[in-house]
């Protein structure tokens, strides 16, 4: 019993609450409980992404349109500069963002910056360039809020037994993580609190970035029109469709004077 009682004083010891993010005009300013590095997870999402690529190149599907493949990279160049808004570490990212050729409608950013965009999203629903940022600037402040370190922080923290809590408190091993972050960018859904934070970032980072934020609310009516209204897969959780909207409508009229003054003439 006290060898667990040590291992349940180390686990809470290695938990910390932290401020992943300033909460801009949109105000997203929730404290989080972290029981895993940024280091740790970013090299695992790292490892995860060159797995993913890897598999995508295997299977011929890695950036076959060199065209769109141009297109999502000048819209990410618009974008990244103003995550500075939000932390200012992460401008500096090596952030990448590629295109895969497959029917699933998928967009999805790892830790670090690490984007790919799934051909099927972009076909399937006829995006525009301000849509493509709509989509891009959700993904993007998932990394922001470090949404992925606190799910996996949540999910040793959460273990069954007290000596597995205490374990996790250890450095987890770098594939432990892979397969962590792979889960939870293509298997676990985001919770509705994840989710609402990252529509209401992502209309500011397109604001920000001269792109209009009300395509974000378009985007989801397109959705409602498409596969009997199911959401792809990378917008796919907790809140309905009607009370999204709502949200984003009034966010994205709340950050309409950030887009207005990144268009005005300079």
């Amino acid at each position: 019993m006290k060898k667990l009682l040590v291992l349940l004083a180390l686990a809470l010891a290695a938990c910390q609450t932290v401020r992943t993010t300033q909460p801009g005009v949109v105000g997203v300013d929730r404290e989080q409980s972290m029981l895993v590095s940024s280091a740790s997870i970013n090299s695992a999402a790292d490892q995860a992404y060159r797995k993913t690529l890897s598999e995508a190149q295997r299977k011929g599907q890695l950036n076959r349109d060199s065209a769109q493949v141009e297109r999502l990279r000048a819209i990410a160049r618009r974008l990244i500069p103003h995550t500075g808004a939000f932390r200012s570490d992460a401008p500096g990212w090596k952030w990448e963002v590629h295109l895969i050729s497959s029917k699933d409608a998928n967009a999805w950013c790892m830790p670090g910056g690490k984007m790919a965009f799934n051909t099927g999203l972009i076909e399937r629903l006829r995006l525009s360039d301000e849509e493509i940022a709509a989509v891009m600037g959700h993904e993007i402040a998932h990394a922001l809020r470090e949404h992925a370190r606190e799910r996996a922080s949540q999910a040793m923290a959460q273990s069954i037994g007290v000596a597995v809590i205490g374990a996790a408190a250890r450095a987890p091993a770098a594939a432990d993580l892979t397969q962590m972050v792979l889960d939870v960018t293509f298997n676990l859904p985001n919770s509705r609190t994840d989710e609402i934070e990252a529509d209401r970032i992502g209309v500011e980072l397109a604001a920000r970035s001269a792109y209009d934020p009300r395509a974000a609310v378009t985007l989801w009516e397109k959705m409602q029109k498409t596969g009997g209204g199911q959401a792809p897969q990378f917008l796919s959780t907790h809140p309905a469709h009607e009370n999204r909207i709502a949200d984003l409508r009034v966010y994205s009229q709340r950050v309409m004077p950030l887009y207005e003054q990144a268009r005005a003439p300079r």
